[in-house]
């Protein structure tokens, strides 16, 4: 696991990091040597949110996410991106390669692993499909995190 990884896993909220970091090792383990699993993003703030947010609105560029500040699971902690680096040095986001040569797409296998652990794909949604995108479910309904209190590092208590 990379260092990049490592340090956004740690941001992420207590109840998942454990788990995260399973997954991060299923997925490194499955993939080739040749493909790795980085976390590129976890835990967000409200502020990045909507910067984020103003993309394609407001701001020049193209619209990345439909979630404002607060309506995104990344501000809580439960969700996490990925894209595949391949052969230490370049991030990929490609997912139909079969970088492992096991006529299964290096994505899907990380797909799986995930699944496995409960977390929802982005590329499942019905509209506006986010491939690199995981949330855990059963804490993925930010209406519901924004009511909730939070503990003096700003997690959402459970």
């Amino acid at each position: 696991m990379d260092k990049y990884t490592k340090k956004r896993i740690q941001k992420l909220h207590p109840l998942v990091r454990d788990e995260v970091e399973k997954i991060v090792e299923e997925c490194n383990i499955a993939l080739s040597e040749r493909a790795k699993i980085r976390i590129t993003q976890g835990f967000r703030t409200i502020e990045e949110q909507n910067e984020l947010y103003a993309k394609g609105r407001t701001i020049s560029g193209k619209k990345v996410t439909n979630a404002k500040g607060g309506q995104s699971i990344h501000n809580y902690g439960f969700a996490v991106d990925i894209c595949l680096i391949i052969d230490g040095k370049k991030a990929s986001w490609d997912t139909m390669k079969d970088w492992d040569g096991d006529k299964v797409a290096d994505w899907f296998e990380c797909v799986k692993i995930f699944a496995k652990y409960n977390w929802d794909w982005g590329g499942n949604w019905k509209t506006f499909k986010d491939l690199p995108h995981f949330e855990k479910i059963g804490y993925n309904n930010w209406r519901k995190l924004s009511k909730l209190k939070k503990d003096k590092n700003d997690y959402v208590i459970l």
